[in-house]
């Protein structure tokens, strides 16, 4: 199914709830409404926004459609704007240029409304005719509003209806008027290329707000602005014709899964991308995907399914399969995963998933799988984003690799093979701030078991003998050698020292590490004997373990090595660590 049919499909089932605007309305951020006497007179401008200070948030309202505003002609919205063309005024109003600007605009509010209300009967219309009219900028001061007025997007009531949230726009007799306004002029009709029906074509789509680092006012994924994209005599819209009510449709319920706070929207990477299902149980799956994504439980709560959620989700990630214990979810729904990143004007689509979700399930348990490590990280379950934190400098989202993310979630999603860039990225990490945490090496574990096959170990395992393991161990030894014969007073680590150098080429480096560690078990001997004789078997051990045949400490390491290294020494470090009933056989008597 294509993207633009899959969202047409969810904007139907939204429709049915009453959860998106209907055809030829959209949800817009309202801050105030300006309610009015029948003869056109302004009583009051109240604030509708909740919060405090500059912090403070307009709630969505569903208006009569806003749309693209191209060129440097004045377009107003109807029975609604900001207050540039409702009132005239602005925050900039203070330069003659931005005056004279928000006077044409108001004087495009004036003249649309001033034909479109000129037969109507309706007493709220007739209100707002007489006052667009009479209006005059300077009347802004005379009346005493609120300067937090100016710029934001304004509605109106009729003062007697107002207190019942009763604006002009919900009056039936508007309702009617907008219909036809919105139905009239000539169109080209053609054949859509999302529904199969012949309909008006819509030239130009409703933007699309919400995707982090394209334009506030929104942007398209489908349009044809310039003359080079126009083909067979066919501009704008018509070169691929979808109809008005499609166009709406895709762009209302992208607009909705974008909003900030929805639960149907994670940023990954630059990528802002956005999830949902179709099927009976596509309510429940949505929440199911919600978590698997990271959502934070509190808005699982939120949901009407909450506690059904919350069972599939312990279930799936105690490895029971979807099919077995909630089956019409498993093979009656598929889901939908769609990334969008920011491209000059446009928005680009940085990847299109979709399958059924008992597939997806499935997947998600093997993902599962390959991340657990032992000791764990501290949320049993970690949300995407947080793994993709550890591959950016700085730990800053803006710092994600923009490709990684996207390649990596899907991997994910239908159980491909992960992404080299994956370890090269966590590796050059490592290397850089010698940071070696749960979440970095379960990544790297997860793609030397799924891309190289190799049977990589969740805890301490004392018998691999692998090379990059091993030497991984011994650092960890090393460090903890270092640790225990001068207690808090190291200002640097051999981590914070070697590690780069240890885990890349281990000739140039664990010599001089063997040499340091003799001196370091002497000050250990004077202070914790039975220690020290533990420390040297750990590391008696581990040099008994290398093949007799090869050189211990080769002069690089591949790869898969290094990732090998990373693991080794994040198990033996933590295994020092360990309560002493868990503790392995090697370093029980570290507690003596």
């Amino acid at each position: 199914m294509s993207i633009l049919s899959a969202l047409n499909n969810a904007y139907d089932r939204l429709a049915d709830r009453g959860e998106v605007p209907p055809f030829g309305y959209s949800s817009e951020k309202i801050g105030f409404v300006i309610s009015l006497n029948e003869d056109g007179v302004p009583i009051s401008a109240s604030d509708l926004r909740s919060g405090d200070g500059k912090k403070k948030i307009a709630p969505l309202m569903a208006v009569p459609a806003s749309f693209k505003r191209p060129g440097v002609t004045p377009k107003s919205f109807f029975l609604w704007d900001n207050t540039g063309y409702v009132l005239g005024v602005t925050e900039r109003a203070n330069e003659e240029k931005e005056r004279k600007k928000a006077f044409n605009k108001l004087l495009s509010f004036r003249k649309k409304h001033t034909e479109a209300l000129a037969d109507t009967k309706d007493i709220g219309l007739r209100a707002l005719l007489r006052f667009v009219q009479r209006w005059k900028p300077e009347d802004f001061e005379a009346l005493g509003w609120p300067e937090d007025i100016k710029d934001q997007n304004v509605v109106f009531a009729l003062e007697s209806e107002r207190r019942n949230h009763i604006y002009l726009h919900d009056r039936p007799a508007t309702k009617e008027l907008w219909a036809r306004l919105a139905a009239g002029g000539e169109k080209t009709e053609a054949v859509c290329l999302v529904n199969g029906g012949k309909a008006p074509i819509a030239r130009l789509h409703p933007a699309i707000k919400g995707v982090w680092g394209a334009q506030p006012a929104g942007a398209s994924i489908v349009s044809f602005n310039l003359d080079a994209f126009s083909s067979y005599g066919h501009d704008q819209g018509d070169n691929a014709p979808v109809s008005e009510r499609a166009a709406f449709a895709y762009t209302t319920v992208l607009n909705k899964f974008l909003e900030t706070g929805s639960p149907n929207r994670i940023q990954i990477g630059d990528a802002s991308t956005v999830f949902w299902a179709d099927g009976s149980g596509a309510e429940i799956a949505e929440g199911i995907m919600s978590a698997m994504f990271g959502e934070a439980e509190d808005k699982i709560d939120e949901r009407s399914e909450a506690q059904k959620i919350k069972n599939i989700l312990e279930k799936m990630r105690q490895g029971m399969p979807l099919e077995d214990f909630d089956p019409d979810i498993a093979r009656g729904v598929r889901f939908y995963v769609l990334g969008l990143a920011p491209n000059a004007a446009r928005i680009s689509v940085r990847f299109w998933l979709e399958g059924d979700f008992g597939t997806l399930a499935k997947n998600y348990q093997k993902f599962l799988t390959d991340m657990a490590i032992d000791p764990p990280p501290k949320d049993d379950v970690p949300p995407l984003w947080k793994y993709l934190l550890e591959t950016a400098t700085q730990h800053k989202r803006e710092n994600i690799p923009p490709n990684l993310a996207g390649d990596w979630l899907r991997a994910i999603l239908v159980g491909a093979p992960y992404p080299l860039t994956l370890m090269s990225t966590v590796l050059m990490r490592l290397r850089a701030d010698k940071t070696v945490n749960a979440l970095r090496v379960a990544m790297l574990k997860a793609v030397l078991i799924r891309n190289f096959k190799k049977e990589v170990p969740v805890a301490l395992d004392p018998e691999n003998t692998n090379k990059g393991y091993l030497l991984g161990r011994l650092f960890a030894v090393y460090e903890q050698i270092q640790a225990t014969a001068l207690g808090g007073n190291v200002n640097a680590t051999i981590k914070d020292k070697f590690y780069g150098s240890a885990s890349a080429q281990p000739r140039k480096v664990f010599a001089l590490l063997e040499s340091g560690s003799a001196n370091h078990l002497s000050k250990v001997r004077k202070q914790k004997p039975g220690y020290k004789v533990t420390l040297e078997k750990t590391v008696g051990g581990i040099m008994d373990m290398m093949s007799p045949e090869d050189d211990p400490f080769p002069a690089s390491l591949s790869a898969e090595q290094q990732a090998l290294f990373g693991l080794g020494y994040y198990h033996q470090h933590n295994a020092f660590f360990k309560p002493k009933a868990e503790k392995p056989v090697q370093s029980e008597e570290a507690t003596q």
